[in-house]
């Protein structure tokens, strides 16, 4: 979804996804619908006191609404910027804060592998909801309760602050891996386990609370929204578990273990019709070429250009015509997990393998680094892969 940045703190952009423009409205609309309920609730579980007559009165319900969904989310920013500060105190820079559908989110530009980092950085977030709980009830308990409409709905707003903020420490630091509290269960499983091993443990916690969580979401409290953010989490400790196996297989493997060498690569020319280029595709398989001009490449050509010309025209248009010239490069010694990253960042099938010269070495694709996670896998432990044995990585022509 698209995002907009709204402003900053620390250095760190805040940003919006389009799917907050949605909830916030929402939730407003939710607390001024439940403020007669709600008030009940924070009169019996703080002996809060508040006039449910003064607070239901004519607009004000929605007045109330508003205020306290911001309030609410402002507390989940300062929570992202817990997590944020210690992290960037550990020397990890933060990309982004985002609020979006469930709440927010603080995006890391790596993921912190000494356990005790990371559990300090998991732990910060909660904490920081607890102390804003704890703030919100001090400044109720010393607003005097009196019949003024305003000072009667600043009470409401800091009680509902109060209880709604340790409900979010509480909540996130349950063990649904990749939510807080799953981080801090990877945290302290990673002190006797290796990194990969601790993340699988954790996520398959996650996802068992994940399905719980939703179950009870469907079929107990009957809150579609529960049922959602349940999935997500189902499917962000999938995501990061994956990830996290395929760094540490990824271990000390460079790009030049696993791209296909130059002369491995069959090239075509921009001078190619596209309908030979189609017919050159079909014989060996191969869904992608460099375009060459002179012994230097000067493009790329995919099947997807060529589907692009109707098949009538197909005669008359060459791989000049259709082929890309916005070429994605990676040096040879690059990590493979950092040249994975930028296909998946520009949305690319392969990257073109460059010295320092810009002397074309070869082509990594996505199957070349699948091919060679796979390789990997078969063997009986993940971790670097030595020179001799990264040389059979490399896929046949």
């Amino acid at each position: 979804m698209r995002r907009f940045r709204i402003g900053s703190a620390f250095g760190i952009p805040i940003q919006l996804d389009l799917t907050f423009l949605l909830v916030l409205p929402l939730f407003a609309w939710i607390i001024g619908t439940q403020v007669e309920q709600t008030t009940e609730l924070l009169n019996d579980s703080l002996g809060a006191g508040l006039d449910p007559a003064v607070l239901t009165d004519g607009s004000l319900v929605w007045v109330l609404g508003v205020v306290a969904a911001v309030g609410l989310f402002t507390g989940v920013v300062l929570h992202e910027l817990g997590h944020s500060l210690v992290a960037i105190r550990y020397g990890y820079p933060i990309d982004s804060i985002t609020l979006w559908l469930f709440g927010g989110i603080a995006q890391l530009t790596e993921t912190p592998e000494d356990w005790k980092q990371e559990l300090a950085i998991a732990v910060a977030g909660p904490l920081v909801s607890v102390a804003l709980g704890v703030l919100s009830y001090l400044a109720f308990f010393v607003l005097p309760g009196t019949q003024s409409t305003i000072v009667e709905a600043a009470r409401f707003v800091l009680a509902y602050l109060a209880v709604m903020n340790l409900a979010l420490a509480v909540f996130n630091m349950l063990p649904g891996f990749p939510m807080d509290g799953g981080r801090v269960l990877r945290a302290l499983l990673a002190r006797t386990r290796p990194y990969a091993r601790a993340t699988k443990i954790a996520a398959e916690v996650g996802k068992i609370f994940a399905i719980m969580l939703g179950l009870f979401g469907l079929f107990v409290a009957g809150n579609i929204f529960l049922a959602g953010l349940a999935f997500f989490i189902y499917i962000g400790a999938e995501g990061e578990s994956r990830q996290t196996a395929m760094a540490a297989a990824f271990e000390g493997v460079t790009v030049q273990d696993v791209m296909t060498p130059a002369d491995h690569v069959t090239s075509v020319t921009p001078r190619m019709s596209v309908r030979e280029l189609i017919q050159t595709m079909f014989e060996e398989r191969h869904t992608g070429y460099p375009v060459e001009t002179d012994g230097e490449v000067v493009g790329l050509v995919t099947l997807e250009d060529a589907r692009a010309v109707r098949e009538v025209e197909r005669e008359a248009y060459t791989v000049g015509d259709v082929m890309s010239t916005d070429l994605y490069t990676v040096s040879p010694d690059a990590d493979v997990m950092d040249a994975l990253t930028q296909l998946q960042q520009n949305s690319v099938g392969r990257l073109v393998v460059t010295d320092e010269d810009g002397e074309f070495l070869g082509l990594l694709t996505r199957s070349d680094i699948m091919t060679a996670l796979s390789i990997i896998k078969s063997s009986s432990e993940y971790g670097s892969v030595g020179e001799s044995e990264s040389r059979t990585l490399r896929p046949e022509p």
